[in-house]
């Protein structure tokens, strides 16, 4: 008899899913098999005393380990042994109000999003999709002035889209800790002669990074195709419904407060619950308001209104973003947290930034907006290599 240990931190669990097909199953049967097996821990918030006992029976029964304390309860256990819990013919009676939750967590598991839906087009996201930036602001933290005529902007773009960028993130106003408010029609004339350029020239499909419904509305008649709100709908809810109306794209990031004051409200007890959470409430007003799900894209907003230390946690438990069921989106680009562990100045942060990349890939992000292109795209290729065999 030989015990070989098969590398299990994968998710999906890759090496299970290869022992297995390497002895004759068949793609799908092997993909569904490695999901059951692979081991979950679910967190379960808000439960009632009757629940919480019923789910240590359970777990005792069925082999799972269940933590508990007053109102809530930890439950860790493979997915197949989960399964039973979300099935209403299958659950204990006392437990009849998990099922619905537990079950699109299960299958958002199973089966994440593979695609995302955008004005005239479909993003597929079996390989990573690199968002390049294009900030047209004379106060950004990297690049503010570097792009501030339409014609510098454009070609800064077309160089973006060469070195392998999928969608041209356009931004016309600083979103820096502490940056000033920009006027919606300020920032328009800042966007739209450049989304309208770089879609004439076909340079790939456009977002326009705003929070605000108006700026959103021109530079989606001017051809974008997503919108990028890094304020998750909190700045200006409306936006929501002018996305939905044009049927575009849309990202919705997390952030708490605005610039001037996220830095004091970086306050968590756990922060990947916590953020997951609140943008789990930004894309129900956003499904809430037409905006389709297949459209909808989520974004931890790494370091926005969060420690270094929070945005390590967060890049490193990204697992709880993407359990949500939308495809993830990180914007690590740069980023003070960055500097934190390496000491390196902003100019001098995209080696980093590709290595956050490439550890956010192998965490289930799938989009991620940066400034250095082709680094990033080096580092993907690599990280994406090990989770997407030929």
């Amino acid at each position: 008899m030989r015990v070989t240990a098969l590398a299990a931190h994968t998710s999906p669990p890759e090496a299970v899913r290869a022992a297995l097909a390497a002895r004759g199953w068949e793609t799908q049967p092997a993909w569904f098999a490695a999901t059951g097996v692979q081991s979950l821990v679910v967190l379960l918030d808000e439960i009632t005393e009757s629940e919480r006992e019923a789910l240590v029976h359970w777990g005792a029964k069925s082999g799972a380990d269940v933590l508990t304390g007053e109102g809530w309860a930890l439950v860790a256990a493979a997915a197949s042994r989960l399964a039973p819990l979300a099935r209403y013919d299958r659950a204990p009676p006392a437990l009849a109000r998990l099922a619905p939750e537990l079950g699109r967590f299960l299958a958002a598991h199973a089966e994440p999003p593979r695609t995302w839906a955008i004005s005239g087009a479909e993003l597929k996201l079996d390989k990573p999709v690199i968002i390049g930036i294009v900030n047209v602001t004379p106060d950004s933290f990297s690049d503010g002035g570097h792009f501030a005529t339409v014609e510098a902007a454009v070609e800064h773009g077309a160089r973006l889209t060469a070195h392998g960028a999928r969608l041209l993130d356009v931004g016309g106003e600083s979103t820096r800790p502490g940056a000033a408010p920009v006027p919606a029609r300020e920032e328009i004339e800042r966007v739209v002669p450049v989304i309208r350029e770089l879609v004439r020239r076909e340079l790939g499909p456009v977002s326009v990074d705003t929070r605000k419904a108006e700026v959103a509305r021109a530079a989606l008649d001017a051809g974008a195709a997503v919108v990028n709100d890094v304020s998750g709908l909190a700045h200006d809810p409306p936006l929501a419904a002018v996305v939905a109306a044009a049927g575009a794209g849309l990202i919705v990031m997390h952030m708490r407060g605005t610039p001037d004051t996220m830095d004091d409200l970086s306050h968590y007890r756990h922060v990947a619950p916590e953020v997951a959470a609140e943008l789990a409430g930004a894309a129900a007003r956003a499904e809430q308001a037409g905006v389709a799900r297949e459209r909808i894209v989520v974004d931890p907003g790494l370091g926005f209104a969060k420690t270094a230390t929070q945005n390590f946690r967060l890049l490193d438990e990204l697992a709880t973003i993407a359990a949500l069921g939308y495809p993830v989106a990180v914007g690590p680009s740069r980023k003070r947290f960055l500097g934190a562990a390496t000491g390196r100045p902003v100019e001098d942060r995209d080696r980093v930034t590709a290595v956050a990349c490439a550890l956010a890939w192998e965490r289930g992000a799938r989009l991620f907006r940066v400034h250095d292109v082709a680094l990033t795209r080096e580092s993907l290729t690599l990280a994406s290599a090990t989770t997407n065999p030929t």
